[in-house]
């Protein structure tokens, strides 16, 4: 090969190279830089009605994961009396929950409507998961994300909203069901597509109790640990490409309103595979734009997917403080 093909050759190198590091410096600009301020420092004390709802967002976890325990197909009387308590908490407050029944083995998704005044037919949907792993309790997963929703149906009741928020508990987020027809999310997902539902917007509510303010807390997937802070101390909230302006619009409404630090990652699911994880892939996989909130799991809370997934692991005023940022993100989104 002669000198002008080997500089030629060079030349190209390193064109491709500088196209490569553009191309990786827009996908961390684009998916990392969020709009709003994170709020940082000393946060104010808990008003009285934010102890209230701190409170019992601690007795619907003790219930569920300290009472009930370990809930899952395996241990199908546990995972009924965990339906059982969901629908029962929805009846106390007024509500008229509708079981979502699938499978021969009847499976349940339990679901209720706040039906909106002006946009009826335009739903923003709110979803945990109640079921857990073997041999865990699922005080963090996913105890936590059912209480907090549990707790935003009490706060919008009375609500005027112009869209429908529909709140969901789903069964059988975990293995073996994950990704699968028998998934609660994905036939909750499904039956809405079936019916040609206009869904605006989904909200996952996976793991929302696990919190620290201690350096190196806090662990990411290569090479997000380069853009997000090391204290596990923040709740983080997550998308797709295609669900960018949801997670926008939701992170800059929670920002706004919030008394609680938040962080946001838009993401190619095959690049960071781990947040298509939760119920949220479900309404991926059917086209509905959709936003994972979370604690982070496992790469924070060291009892993930473990027994010591306790009640008493929970830090019940940080999720206090989560759920009025997001009934007040909620009630904006549904009203924008």
């Amino acid at each position: 090969m002669d000198k002008k093909a080997i500089l030629d050759s060079l030349g190209n190198i390193i064109v491709l190279f500088f196209l490569f590091i553009l191309v990786i410096a827009g996908l961390v600009y684009y998916g990392v830089n969020m709009p709003g301020v994170s709020i940082s420092g000393d946060l104010k004390k808990l008003d009285t009605e934010m102890e209230a709802s701190r409170d019992r967002l601690r007795a619907h976890v003790y219930s569920l994961a300290g009472e009930i325990g370990e809930r899952h197909y395996q241990k199908r009387d546990a995972l009924d009396e965990a339906a059982l308590y969901i629908e029962q908490s929805f009846k106390e407050m007024g509500y008229n929950p509708v079981s979502e029944v699938y499978s021969s083995k009847l499976y349940r998704n339990i679901v209720v409507n706040l039906y909106g005044r002006e946009k009826r037919d335009e739903i923003i949907i709110i979803g945990a998961h109640y079921d857990t792993v073997w041999l865990s309790p699922g005080a963090d997963d996913n105890a936590s994300g059912v209480s907090a929703l549990l707790e935003l149906a009490r706060a919008l009741r009375q609500e005027p909203l112009s869209r429908t928020v529909r709140l969901a508990a789903f069964s059988n987020e975990e293995w073996p069901f994950f990704g699968r027809d028998k998934m609660g999310s994905h036939v909750n997902a499904r039956n809405s597509y079936d019916r040609s539902e206009l869904i605006t917007g989904m909200i996952s509510l996976e793991m929302l109790g696990y919190y620290s303010t201690k350096e190196n807390s806090q662990v990411y997937p290569k090479p997000l640990n380069y853009f997000y802070p090391d204290k596990g101390n923040f709740i983080a909230l997550v998308s797709n490409f295609t669900s960018r302006n949801l997670l926008r619009e939701t992170i800059t409404e929670f920002r706004r309103t919030s008394q609680f630090p938040s962080e946001g990652l838009i993401a190619p699911q095959f690049l960071v595979p781990d947040i298509k994880r939760s119920d949220n892939s479900s309404f991926w996989s059917h086209g509905y734009p959709a936003v994972m909130v979370t604690d982070t799991s496992n790469y924070r809370n060291r009892n993930y997917h473990k027994s010591q997934d306790l009640p008493d692991s929970l830090d019940y005023e940080s999720m206090a403080r989560i759920v009025e940022g997001l009934r007040q993100t909620i009630i904006v989104l549904a009203n924008k």
